[in-house]
């Protein structure tokens, strides 16, 4: 079982004890996103779960209990951008942003700490020369602390496009994205970096630039040194090359406030006030209506062999 620690929220940002409690406790509740009532209990013990992917643009609060996690196989996918406040209104500031990056990576190894460019916005001020530049800056401060940059562009979803708009953001021009895509990895190859795209349709190969798998079957291999029997996940995107996996993270609950945030769209996140680090449930408490039941979960190892770590 592959855990997503998450694409709906923040969860090393802002809800990191509640994280720890649930793998001290070693089981987790989980609310149906389309049906409330119904919660899963999913056993998070390390025989069962055969890697933890969390996304977070902040994952400082977690540094100091990182040795809790010495039983699981984990790695990062640490979103870095440029933006200042007017786009990511609740984040530290990028100085600190950069340092976390670099002590987390210190502390885990590079191979485990994946740098996000994404999204990337044009508009106003963000031009694609603005970019390339910015991305050269942040590349010199971050390549020697990880492997690999996934970028991705903008995705206008109807419940978020009005206030990008009203800010200036706009869509992406014929031959943009190619151009811009030039410009960075131009700069990737000048410091050894790999980069892929995030569920993009846009052929970038000329370039170097390949489709990434964040939850990436190959790199849990190598990290895990076993070979996985898993399978796409079927619920994300048909661009989307990541393996199935459970989230963990609840909708509305993400304090980072960033505008183009698709998983709290209208920026507050209604559910915050609901939380509590002991609670099962990420900011909810169970109910007399709701309908608890065991999903069968179990390790996708292939132990009869072994890889080597490369």
């Amino acid at each position: 079982m592959i855990l997503s620690a998450s694409r709906r929220t923040d969860i090393p940002a802002s809800y990191s004890q509640w994280f720890f409690h649930r793998i001290k406790e070693q089981f987790v509740l989980i609310r149906n996103p389309h049906n409330p009532r119904q919660v899963s209990r999913i056993q998070l013990t390390p025989d069962t779960v055969d890697c933890i992917v969390f996304w977070s643009k902040n994952p400082a609060p977690m540094l100091s209990s990182l040795s809790s996690l010495k039983p699981y196989c984990y790695y990062f996918q640490f979103t870095l951008n440029p933006y200042g406040r007017e786009i990511e209104r609740n984040l530290p500031s990028q100085k600190e942003r950069i340092h976390t990056f670099q002590e987390l990576s210190s502390r885990i190894g590079k191979e485990r700490v994946i740098w996000r460019y994404d999204p990337i916005l044009l508009g106003g001020d963000y031009t694609i020369s603005w970019h390339i530049q910015q991305f050269q800056k942040l590349a010199s401060q971050l390549a020697p602390y990880t492997e690999t940059c996934i970028i991705s562009f903008l995705d206008w979803y109807p419940s978020i496009s009005r206030r990008l708009l009203s800010s200036g953001i706009r869509d992406f021009a014929a031959g943009e994205q190619a151009a811009l895509a030039e410009g960075f990895a131009c700069v990737s190859r000048s410091f050894g970096l790999s980069l892929a795209t995030c569920s993009e349709r846009i052929d970038l190969s000329s370039y170097g630039i390949q489709h990434a798998c964040c939850i990436d079957r190959s790199l849990i291999e190598r990290l895990a040194g076993f070979p996985l029997n898993a399978a796409k996940d079927k619920n994300q995107r048909q661009e989307c090359g990541c393996i199935s996996s459970i989230d963990l993270g609840l909708y509305h609950t993400c304090p980072n406030g960033c505008l183009y945030c698709y998983a709290n769209p209208y920026g507050r996140p209604k559910h915050a006030a609901e939380y509590d680090p002991s609670s099962p449930l990420l900011c909810s408490h169970l109910t007399a209506d709701d309908q608890v039941y065991e999903r069968k979960t179990a390790s996708l190892k292939e132990p009869q062999m072994r890889l080597p770590f490369i």
